[in-house]
């Protein structure tokens, strides 16, 4: 039994688009649009279609499993799920729909991640309720007043600042401290790619030198094995929050409010 297809929804009415318009784009009948925003799977020409026209990635709006049988090696490969010219262009339900759906763990490795809470207001509640559904959040931002961000802010041509950005992002994940499941840490280590895990997709930002994260390109993974890109970046996090320290804001002060 097929069940509505909330994303496919959800994208439609963020673009504007209509499913009669879709459906002539797709050069399909709108009935066929209707059964597809109803669950069922469209072929593959159409899904190809139908996330090009929406700039989404395809297996945004049908995470389905390959079918049994299929070689791991086919299309683009077994965990390249799509790419974005920069971080920006990533879709915001992408962002909200990946926080939402998550059962097992939620890790962030940033600098400052400041788009990160306020391209969603709600982001520290959406997390302590994932962490009070058993998910595991680990959070890990650059230390305001270690040597990799001062490397980092004089390298973007935009000295303290970068700091000062940390600091006013920290401020949105005070109320999350006190909840069990949820740990915030700051590094101070060379970062050579931002890394935003749910489960088993993994957004890889690359950091091109001179240039702000959401300037560079974005990788969207699924983990398909222990031997790929996936778990070669997830290992990478895990290296990085082992010689973290933990966030004490009282002991260090942070900014007042939440804005750059």
């Amino acid at each position: 039994m097929t069940s509505v297809n909330e994303r496919l929804h959800s994208v439609l009415a963020q673009r504007g688009v209509s499913p009669e318009s879709l459906a002539e784009v797709c050069k399909v009948d709108p009935k066929t649009v209707g059964r597809w925003l109803g669950g069922r799977v469209p072929h593959r020409r159409h899904r190809f279609s139908v996330a090009q026209h929406l700039r989404v990635e395809e297996t945004f709006l049908w995470p389905t499993p390959p079918p049994h049988g299929s070689r791991p090696d086919a299309g683009l490969g077994t965990e390249l799920v799509g790419t974005y010219q920069n971080r920006a262009s990533v879709p915001r339900d992408m962002w909200l729909q990946l926080l939402a759906e998550a059962q097992e763990q939620i890790c962030v490795l940033v600098f400052s991640g400041t788009f990160f809470a306020q391209s969603n207001p709600h982001v520290a509640k959406m997390l302590a309720e994932r962490a009070a559904a058993g998910v595991r959040v680990r959070l890990c931002f650059g230390d305001p007043g270690g040597q990799a961000v001062a490397v980092r802010g004089r390298e973007e041509g935009i000295g303290d600042t970068l700091a000062a950005k940390i600091r006013a992002s920290l401020t949105y994940y005070r109320p999350l401290l006190p909840e069990a499941g949820c740990d915030v840490r700051l590094h101070d280590t060379t970062l050579y790619a931002s890394l935003f895990r749910y489960d088993d997709n993994l957004l890889v930002n690359p950091h091109v030198w001179g240039q702000p994260a959401s300037a560079n390109p974005l990788l969207h993974l699924k983990r398909a094995d222990a031997t790929g890109w996936f778990d070669n970046y997830a290992q990478s996090f895990e290296a990085v929050w082992a010689s973290a320290r933990p966030w004490t804001p009282d002991q260090e002060g942070t900014a007042t409010h939440g804005q750059d």
